[in-house]
């Protein structure tokens, strides 16, 4: 009898650990992203503002889908205020992430204070001049941007009469402005550029009261910098039955009879070196702490005309790309724009 009951306690312990066993293997071990590589991303706007933010996310997703086995990211939107992004870096800082991106020049002053105190975490400021070793700062050089548009704008206008509006004149923006006017007058000498800056990259109604302005007094081809601003240009462009040279987004889709062309950004590239940087510990150690979209890395290109392309002559298309080229080689002279 004795044996027996030892028999059956047996049983019920081996029982025991295979239901163990099998609990354990089966039972959830925490997130399927774990032990992946942590990535925020803060932007100052919403994902689908056809500017500034979008071309972020897009930029973002597009690093996320290729690095889907080793990279999760988590996405906040509408972080503008200085008062929000500090707590809000912090609270990534806290939770783990291994990378924070912060999307505007408004979160270079947070990120420095933030990262002093969290020396393991890296950050990346989107656009900016101050740096600390585990920061950095990826930027567009606008200047070719501009100079780009500048192009288009000076052998398009009938009236030699061109605008550009911007939104806080920082220095990207300074720079990108300089070249749009620079490249105009190479080549066409007579033309004549307003320039309005916000002062708020959000003041749509500003923008659009500045470009109406402009095309009242007889600009014919107004170029944006971007961010919200572009809205009101835009608005305005389609209101007068003017040009819009767009900028960081494709913004055909907003108004095709007035967006000509412009700008487009594609962050992928930095955000995929910056990402691979830190992957393969070559972040802190790096010297150069700058990020550039450029024309030779394909973070800078040019919208189709779309609809419009029968009203370009094809002397215009060739001049654009050859000067395209040219960017990308290295071959454009252009004086040093720095305020």
């Amino acid at each position: 009898m004795k044996k027996s009951i030892w028999v059956l306690i047996a049983l019920v312990i081996m029982m025991g650990a295979l239901t163990v066993g099998c609990g354990q293997d089966n039972a959830p071990t925490g997130s399927e992203n774990e032990g992946k590589f942590k990535v925020a991303l803060l932007l100052p706007g919403k994902i689908d503002d056809v500017s500034f933010n979008q071309a972020m996310y897009e930029g973002m997703k597009a690093v996320e889908e290729e690095m889907a086995d080793e990279i999760e990211v988590k996405y906040v939107e509408e972080v503008y205020e200085v008062a929000d992004i500090e707590p809000a870096l912090r609270d990534f800082a806290s939770e783990d992430y291994d990378l924070i991106f912060g999307h505007g020049f408004q979160f270079m002053e947070p990120i420095i204070k933030v990262a002093t105190e969290f020396p393991d975490v890296k950050f990346a400021l989107g656009t900016g001049y101050k740096t600390l070793p585990n920061t950095c700062v990826y930027d567009i050089n606008l200047q070719e941007g501009g100079y780009l548009m500048g192009t288009i704008a000076g052998m398009m206008t009938e009236t030699n009469k061109l605008g550009v509006v911007g939104g806080a004149d920082v220095a990207e923006i300074y720079r990108g402005h300089e070249a749009y006017k620079y490249a105009a007058k190479q080549v066409n000498p007579d033309v004549k550029i307003q320039e309005l800056y916000t002062g708020d990259w959000r003041d749509v109604a500003k923008a659009k009261e500045g470009a109406i302005s402009m095309y009242d007094s007889g600009v014919d081809i107004i170029w944006h910098s971007g961010d919200g601003i572009g809205l009101g240009v835009v608005d305005a462009g389609k209101e007068k039955g003017k040009t819009v040279l767009g900028n960081v987004a494709d913004q055909n889709v907003l108004a095709p009879d007035a967006v000509l062309s412009g700008v487009v950004y594609n962050f992928s590239p930095v955000i995929k070196n910056i990402i691979d940087d830190v992957l393969d510990d070559n972040f802190t150690n790096r010297e150069e702490k700058f990020y550039w979209l450029t024309v030779a890395n394909e973070g800078i290109d040019v919208a189709p005309f779309y609809e419009q392309d029968d009203q370009v002559p094809q002397e215009v298309k060739d001049k654009l790309t050859e000067v395209k080229k040219d960017l990308a080689d290295g071959n454009v002279e252009m004086p040093h724009f720095e305020k």
